[in-house]
């Protein structure tokens, strides 16, 4: 195998580790469990208060990772804490998806 085919093997196998599998059902249960985020983040995301973040457009890896940190504590925030723990990884990757879906 030559080095080229190599790398692009690599890059293959890569990207389908990486990529998480998106469907409009996802993201649709996603949207009805953001109903609690909406009071600080906005309804679409997009946060009118300055002191909370937008999360529309965010990228979904990026807030799995931090709603993870918040549930386990990593990421010390009392209120983030407490409404991150009862979520499971599958409601975080849901939330995660629609966020990801929608434009800031």
């Amino acid at each position: 195998m030559s080095p080229r085919s190599t790398l692009l093997a690599l890059s293959v196998i890569s990207s389908l580790i990486c990529s998480t599998a998106v469907n409009a059902d996802d993201i649709a249960i996603g949207k009805q469990k953001a109903t609690t985020c909406a009071a600080c983040h906005g309804e679409q995301g997009v946060s009118v208060i300055p002191m909370y973040p937008h999360l529309a457009g965010q990228q979904a890896v990026y807030f799995e990772n931090q709603m993870k940190a918040f549930r386990s504590g990593a990421r010390p925030n009392p209120i983030m804490g407490n409404l991150a723990k009862p979520l499971s990884d599958e409601d975080i990757r849901q939330l995660a998806l629609y966020y990801a879906s929608l434009k800031l």
